[in-house]
């Protein structure tokens, strides 16, 4: 039961074929955070967030608001008459539609507006800020938000699942074996953007050899029913179909291929040395500052030798256990896995 007096939150998260998952999963994240906390969470549940919130929230601790709204303007004047009639304290806006217009509607009846973004390129009215991005200083809002704003930036507030913190220590120890790859993870998001799944596995077939790939897709993935006939024909790849297990299946492998979303937080928790394929243009500086920091190996899905470059990128992982370490060691360094439990706690305070 949720105590008298509880803070009272709202959330307003984008996802869809494009954008992916990655807004809402974060978002549950945090809201799992403030419940733990005494909050009472609840989620506008658009068309294209539906499937993931129901798929991975959890019952009596969130609830759902289903709204046939599916532009953006339609989704902040739900969220906004759903927070009057919750009498929220808080809204939480992830979307990279959202601006300075949307934060001031949402903000009525002096509610607190916390939006979390990664972009750092448009005017926000948000009190409460998030930006995980690597490399980010507050100093990157100082023109883009009100100047009594709390800016909380870098991979220290990644709103990363506790299961991964959980895991850390045990994949950091077997990392620290320098054993050979035995187990190889590809997971290009949920909604897999462009069927590049399905793609990736093609490429790296002829390449595998004894190694076991686990391949994470969800089950509306343009790329299962090929993925499907390729696991039945070959005892090395592994289907996950909205696996709840994300945390172990990155603490057990010993390379990946991942996009380069939120999920890079989560591979960084656990030390998993990964090349990360830069699926949208607004990943593509962060995902670059990465690997000329020596975090990650970088890929360009649009690149014309993707394919080889991939192939490039997997030999290089799978022969060089310094390379491997280097990775598990400075990415293990950014992020620990409680920046949900850091930014609840801003909320609440």
């Amino acid at each position: 039961m949720t105590p008298p007096g509880a803070p009272r939150i709202v959330f307003l998260a984008d996802a869809g074929a494009d954008v992916g998952g990655g807004h809402v999963m974060r978002c549950l994240t945090l809201a799992r955070a403030l419940g733990e906390r005494g909050a009472e969470c609840a989620f506008v549940e658009s068309r294209a967030a539906a499937p993931i919130l129901r798929r991975f929230g959890w019952p009596g601790q969130t609830m759902l608001a289903m709204t046939d709204a599916e532009d953006l303007a339609g989704l902040v004047a739900y969220a906004r008459d759903f927070a009057e009639r919750l009498a929220a304290d808080v809204i939480v806006i992830d979307h990279y539609g959202a601006g300075a217009a949307e934060d001031v509607a949402l903000s009525a009846m002096d509610r607190l507006v916390v939006a979390i973004d990664d972009l750092a390129n448009r005017p926000r009215q948000a009190s409460l800020l998030v930006d995980p991005g690597y490399g980010r200083r507050p100093e990157a809002y100082r023109d883009l938000a009100p100047v009594d704003a709390l800016i909380l930036t870098g991979p220290a507030y990644a709103l990363v699942r506790p299961e991964f913190a959980a895991a850390r220590s045990r994949a950091l120890s077997r990392r620290a074996q320098h054993g050979p790859v035995r187990r190889a993870l590809v997971s290009l998001g949920l909604t897999d953007v462009g069927g590049f799944t399905g793609r990736v596995v093609g490429a790296l077939a002829d390449a595998l050899g004894d190694i076991r790939l686990e391949v994470v897709v969800g089950g509306d993935a343009p790329s299962l029913p090929a993925l499907s006939d390729a696991a039945a024909r070959d005892r090395r790849l592994r289907l996950w179909v909205n696996t709840a297990e994300m945390a172990s299946l990155m603490a057990d492998a010993d390379i990946a291929i991942g996009a380069g979303g939120s999920s890079v937080w989560e591979r960084a928790t656990v030390g998993l040395p990964a090349a990360t394929v830069i699926l949208a243009e607004n990943q593509r500086p962060m995902i670059e500052q990465m690997a000329a920091a020596g975090l990650t190996l970088a890929l360009d899905a649009r690149a014309p030798d993707f394919d080889d470059r991939l192939r490039t990128a997997w030999s290089a992982l799978v022969s060089d256990p310094g390379l491997r370490w280097r990775l598990t060691q400075r990415s293990a360094e950014l992020c620990d896995g409680h920046g949900a439990a850091r930014v609840a706690e801003a909320i609440l305070r």
